[in-house]
């Protein structure tokens, strides 16, 4: 018989899943047969501080903000009741938001930010284990930006949020939305450290015509914000786009024109 054949084993399995549901939901689940008590609280304090210090290292000013007792309650509940669908553990914390936009119900002290902050939060990691790679061939690095087709890379993500998320801290949390949306690029470098940078709706504008671009140039793109801002000057935002793309381009969040 092959060992590992489970199906042979209904008893092992039966003891798996009561071992993984107990560690799960100790308050819900009893501990398995025949597994000492003292060893069970080994197994369950291991596998919820893994996941608690990943999520809180993930989300840390999430956790600086969120009181204790609330923190572990959601903490447990994430870890007893959300089904992931992935078994690798650096996708845990996009799991853990998941269970926040879609399963975690709203508590009253909630802060109004919380799910674009954690977004925000997630993002970081997110980016910076991104399998991605840049196809330099299809990039002219010195190319044109204005008068040649801006490229985008594929390892910046343009953000935006109705709080200013990246100013928020146990001294700063905003009690409602000022109006005033908040706009921001995160990208990774050559040495895989992941920036945020705030911009203003322009250069937010700028990058979402370049992602969606089918072959029109920085000028056009700029021509095409200029009509929608009904500009009575073009060519001041044509000049003024040309230095966001430069900097854009010298940040690497753009790469340079299309070949």
């Amino acid at each position: 018989m092959n060992a590992c054949n489970t199906a042979d084993r209904p008893g092992f399995v039966h003891q798996q899943y009561a071992f993984a549901a107990h560690i799960r939901n100790p308050e819900k689940k009893p501990c398995p047969e025949d597994i000492e008590e003292r060893r069970m609280k080994i197994y369950r304090e291991l596998f919820y501080n893994n996941v608690e210090d990943f999520m809180a290292n993930t989300y840390p000013v999430l956790r600086q903000i969120t009181p204790d007792d609330r923190w572990h309650a959601m903490m447990r509940d994430y870890f007893a009741n959300h089904r992931s669908h992935t078994p690798l553990f650096p996708e845990m914390p996009r799991e853990f938001l998941k269970y926040l936009e879609h399963e975690r119900k709203p508590c009253p002290d909630d802060p109004p930010f919380m799910l674009e902050l954690a977004h925000y939060e997630w993002v970081e990691l997110a980016l910076s284990i991104l399998d991605e790679k840049v196809d330099e061939t299809k990039v002219d690095a010195q190319g044109d930006l204005l008068d040649g087709v801006p490229v985008i890379s594929p390892l910046a993500w343009p953000l935006s949020y109705h709080f200013p998320v990246h100013k928020i801290s146990p001294a700063f949390q905003p009690e409602e939305a000022d109006g005033i949306q908040t706009y921001l690029v995160v990208y990774r470098d050559a040495d895989f450290d992941v920036h945020f940078m705030e911009i203003n709706p322009v250069t937010a504008r700028l990058i979402q015509l370049i992602i969606g671009n089918n072959g029109k140039s920085g000028r056009v793109l700029l021509q095409q914000i200029a009509t929608g801002l009904n500009h009575p000057q073009p060519d001041i935002v044509i000049d003024g786009g040309r230095e966001i793309l430069n900097d854009l381009k010298r940040r690497k969040v753009v790469l340079g024109a299309c070949c």
